[in-house]
């Protein structure tokens, strides 16, 4: 049977680089009929024409079918390759049609099944595929008919191609991708090459296999320089080309990529990658990609200044390339393979290094490089992903230099490197990528880093220094672009939550953007930490202008200038930026602008592409008056402050080294609260964990102010700490109708230690329920850092001594902890104030390195004064 070989396409066609013409075309995309089966050898007789499906359910094709279920790297079948078990939940399809035209060079072409489809049409078995992220052609020209053709497609969940399919994402089987049907299919590879040095173009149109031939018909005039195709400056020439039956307009981008002195190169400029990877998916379709939103996800990346995917872990939809060339990215074009899960096993039976599977492997890079070779975006082939190493990566390599020698090779598994172009590291540390930048005689990449699972990632600005300081550090792409939550009813599900034995939890919710594609603060921190214009204050009242993109220049932006005082705008202006070039820096003066005392803050805004923010004058914080012992915060403050050190643990802090797990194990999320001594208005009190000798000791020294209370608050550890604290800070509550909130301070969204690029000192408004950054799986969030002052509803002021970190929530940090869906948060009768001292960072180890040491919180003495003054008489 064919699911006990190994997993070769059979009975298609040669794969080609497929062109859209001016041949006829019949999209099969639609409503089908299908049943579902428990196992793999159910009855093939629907094969016949002549078979009544008239009972089984219609289903919109491309789709998913069954259960989904995620593992991370785990196989969720035995390792016994190329065996799968009996329980394989199977698809049965089938279509009626008419066909326009009829031929005998009509192609049935699947653009994607997942794991493997065994092909009928009209009763003939075409043949079957393997490789669910890859198209497969079939000829049909000698039984397609005219009128009731009858296409009948048998789907399985597990296949022998499934060992090489172990991505990090839903294991969800179907048609997932379109059916096409082709009249006559073109096969046209175009090499369109760039001279940087005389400005020229090059233009070929090489060879296809089995054909005879092709030829350009109209393109541009390549006597004279052309502009070049970058991913800043995408520039497209129509370039039409005939085979002698066919004819095509092809978008063409002329540009030549080079390593030269361990540089990458397009078009003989360094580049730096800005970049994301990428897997396809929608909450609600899975893998289904319309060019909606493919185009809705490259535009959503550009404004936020990415300028670089990789396609992980195989090649996307073919129209999301197209995107990509005609809204410009860098692409790392990658190989439908990855074996992550022999690693559990010691890499016995890897079909990396097995001989037997060298000609499959092969086929799988041939098929990807002749689908995307066109596409000028793609600057890079990608052997696979994490899955080890071995002798067919060789097989591989050549075979795709065979077909394509003007293209570097990437593969970070086997570090070697001997296959491959590019010195390349997942979630590599700081001190790694600096030797590496310092020492590295190939060009570098992150394939791989800041995990941004839940709140974070931290510590992206640091990386970003790296890569802007070492010449062959040319950046990398943050994992990962979007979180995997699939929609169902009122929250996102994970793993787990479909009834998976086994499974990888919300380990599959690790991106930029929410399931419904809503930016999180971690791609909001992205954006300012990789902005390509640099915006700094300089001597004598300027500041500086830096072009940090590789070919674009800044001619044309405008520069809009907002002078702010306490967080009111006292001045606005605009100016033309200076038309630099990239990497050159101009010096530009302020307006001289007259402002009343207080602090002051310059913001120069490049156009929605980066800002620049600077104080230029400090304020004078005006303590309350004293007052002789006042309180007029009774029905205002319905539990009092008190120290705490506790967050809901973020996902950073539960996985990798598992913090939050030390914490708990340590009593930190159950501390315990014991009077020392109470003498007038200052109480001092013991605050630690069960057994535990460890302890907080803090005082609380009360005094009056006008419409309120001063609070001096004096912190000392007690012991030998073995982990960093949560927090420190106080924590209170006040009525629910306390739903406003406004303050000065950092802003708009969330700030943490280690993620505060993105945040600008200002006056900002927002509610309760619009501070709560809706994390897929409920953890600490919502922080707003260097708070000079809050304003609660119209009951209380918070202000203190030094600038806080201020969180505002409609329910408690243990309603938060025991939370595991969005939907389990029900705002109480109460709001929950946090004003901390600090918090611990947030890093990167749910898959990276932890908090570098300047972020970690470490007990330590610790002195606050906060002021909490009422803005009415009760509640």
């Amino acid at each position: 049977m064919y699911l006990r070989q190994l997993p070769a396409p059979a009975g298609g066609l040669p794969p080609r680089t497929p062109v859209a013409s001016d041949a006829p075309t019949l999209d099969l995309s639609g409503m089908w009929r299908s049943r579902l089966l428990p196992t793999a050898d159910g009855p093939t007789d629907f094969a016949d024409p002549a078979f009544d499906d008239s009972g089984w359910e219609l289903q919109a094709i491309p789709s998913h079918f069954g259960t989904p279920a995620y593992t991370n790297a785990a196989y969720p079948f035995p390792v016994d390759p190329p065996f799968v078990p009996d329980e394989n939940p199977t698809a049965d399809y089938r279509l009626t049609f008419d066909a326009p035209f009829t031929g005998e060079d009509a192609v049935l072409r699947f653009e994607g099944v997942d794991s493997c489809a065994r092909v009928w049409l009209n009763g003939v078995e075409l043949g079957v595929t393997f490789g669910s992220r890859l198209p497969h052609e079939f000829a049909v020209g000698k039984v397609l008919r005219a009128n009731g053709n009858v296409l009948a497609v048998r789907v399985h969940t597990w296949s022998p191609g499934s060992y090489l399919e172990d991505q990090d994402m839903w294991w969800w089987p179907g048609i997932f991708r379109e059916v096409v049907l082709i009249g006559r299919p073109m096969d046209v590879r175009v090499r369109a090459g760039y001279d940087h040095t005389t400005g020229l173009g090059s233009l070929t149109v090489e060879g296809v296999e089995g054909a005879e031939g092709a030829e350009i018909v109209s393109g541009p005039d390549l006597s004279r320089p052309v502009r070049p195709w970058t991913a800043e400056t995408p520039h497209l020439y129509d370039v039409t080309v005939s085979d002698g039956r066919s004819t095509a307009t092809l978008k063409v981008g002329f540009r030549t990529v080079s390593i030269e002195d361990s540089v990458l190169k397009v078009n003989g400029r360094r580049v730096l990658f800005r970049g994301v990877n990428r897997h396809e998916f929608h909450p609600d379709h899975g893998r289904v990609s319309s060019e909606e939103l493919m185009r809705a996800d490259l535009e959503l990346m550009k404004r936020h200044n990415i300028n670089a995917i990789r396609t992980s872990h195989y090649p996307p939809h073919p129209r999301f390339l197209e995107l990509c060339d005609e809204l410009g990215f860098w692409v790392i074009d990658e190989c439908d393979f990855e074996t992550h899960g022999f690693e559990l096993v010691d890499w016995r039976g890897n079909p990396t290094d097995d001989p037997a599977w060298e000609g499959i492997l092969v086929d799988r890079v041939t098929r990807m490089v002749k689908r995307d070779y066109n596409r000028p975006s793609v600057i890079m082939w990608s052997l696979g992903n994490e899955a080890g190493a071995g002798r067919n990566l060789a097989a591989m390599a050549a075979a795709i230099r065979d077909l394509d020698p003007t293209r570097p090779l990437h593969y970070e598994r086997d570090r070697s490197y001997e296959q491959v172009d590019v010195h390349s590291r997942m979630y590599a540390s700081l001190a790694e990528v600096e030797q590496i930048g310092k020492t590295t005689d190939k060009p570098f990449i992150l394939c791989e880093y800041a995990h941004a699972m839940g709140n974070g990632p931290g510590g992206l600005s640091e990386y970003q220094e790296l890569f802007e300081k070492y010449e062959r550090c040319q950046g990398g792409f943050v994992w990962e672009w979007i979180d995997h939550g699939i929609r169902v009813g009122d929250h996102f599900a994970y793993g787990g939550d479909f009834g998976e034995p086994l499974h990888d939890g919300n380990f599959i919710c690790d991106g930029l953007v929410f399931p419904d594609r809503t930016p999180s603060p971690g791609l909001i921190e992205y954006k300012k930490v990789i902005e390509p214009i640099r915006i700094t204050p300089s001597g004598a009242g300027g500041f500086t202008v830096r072009n940090l993109y590789d070919f674009r220049s800044l001619d044309g932006l405008t520069l809009r200038l907002v002078c702010e005082v306490e967080g009111e705008a006292v001045h606005e202006s605009e100016m033309p930026c200076p038309a630099l070039a990239p990497g050159e820096t101009a010096e530009l003066a302020l307006p001289q602008v007259s402002t009343p005392d207080g602090e002051t803050w310059w913001t120069v805004h490049a156009g929605d592409i980066a800002w620049g923010h600077w104080q230029v004058k400090t304020g004078t914080r005006t303590a309350p008056k004293k007052v002789a012992k006042l309180d007029r915060l009774e029905g205002i403050l319905l539990e009092p402050p008190r120290l705490d050190v506790w967050r809901a643990p973020i996902d950073n802090d539960t996985w990798g080294p598992k913090l939050a797990q030390r914490w708990r194990d340590l009593g930190l999320d159950r501390m315990r609260h014991r009077t020392v001594s109470r003498t007038g208005d200052v109480v001092t009190t013991r605050v630690g964990p069960a057994a535990s000798d460890l302890a907080l000791l803090a005082t609380y020294e009360w005094s009056g102010i006008e419409r309120g209370l001063r609070l001096d608050l004096t912190v000392r550890p007690e012991g030998r700490w073995p982990v960093p604290l949560p927090r420190l800070g106080l924590r209170f509550a006040v009525p629910p109708e306390c739903q406003e909130i406004e303050w000065f301070g950092g802003g708009p969204g969330e700030s943490y230690a280690d993620s505060r690029r993105a945040s600008r000192i200002g006056r900002y408004r927002s509610t309760v329920a619009a501070m709560q950054t809706p994390y897929v799986f409920p953890q600490e969030n919502g922080a707003r850092s260097d708070v000079r002052w809050a304003v609660l509803g119209d009951a209380l002021r918070i202000s203190a001594e030094e600038p806080f970190q201020l969180t505002v929530r409609p329910w408690s940090t243990e309603q938060l902890d025991a939370a595991r869906h969005t939907s389990d948060l029900v705002a109480g009768d109460r709001i929950w104030v946090h004003v901390d001292i600090a918090q611990h960072g947030l890093g990167s180890a749910s898959c990276g390195p932890g908090v570098l040491p300047e972020y970690e919180l470490w007990p330590r003495p610790a002195r606050f004064t906060l002021y909490l003054q009422a803005l009415r008489t009760s509640a």
